[in-house]
């Protein structure tokens, strides 16, 4: 019984510990995507991609630059490469229920190409 407290009380102080840190590590790797993004430097968003392990797809969801999905953010600073490969890597159905294109035209950006390439893509 005594063992079993005495374990117990380990994972939870390492538990704790491990947590943060594995915040602060999605919080840097989100800044790190939306730098790339923002400086429309395709490869090394690639390679931080694939240094981590991530899928696009899995991630997208969960990051925001400033208020914007990495899509929008794309748009804001005329990064058209990332900006299309964002669009490559992302479901077709993401695409057409995301809202970035009325987002687009509501914002002055209905003319940018990233948006011709969510419509052929998403078949809007």
């Amino acid at each position: 019984m005594k063992m079993k407290s005495v374990f117990t009380l380990t994972v939870i102080c390492a538990s704790s510990i491990l947590f943060p840190v594995s915040a602060q590590a999605n919080d840097q790797l989100a800044a790190s995507l939306c730098d790339y993004v923002a400086a429309d430097d395709k490869n090394r968003l690639r390679k931080k991609m694939k240094e981590t392990r991530i899928k696009l797809r899995n991630v997208f969801s969960g990051i925001s630059c400033g208020g914007n999905n990495l899509l929008r953010h794309a748009m804001v600073n005329n990064s058209e490469k990332t900006g299309k490969f964002i669009v490559k890597k992302l479901p077709k159905s993401v695409l057409a229920s995301n809202g970035d294109i009325d987002w687009a035209g509501s914002n002055g950006h209905s003319a940018s190409p990233i948006v011709a390439a969510i419509k052929e893509r998403a078949g809007l």
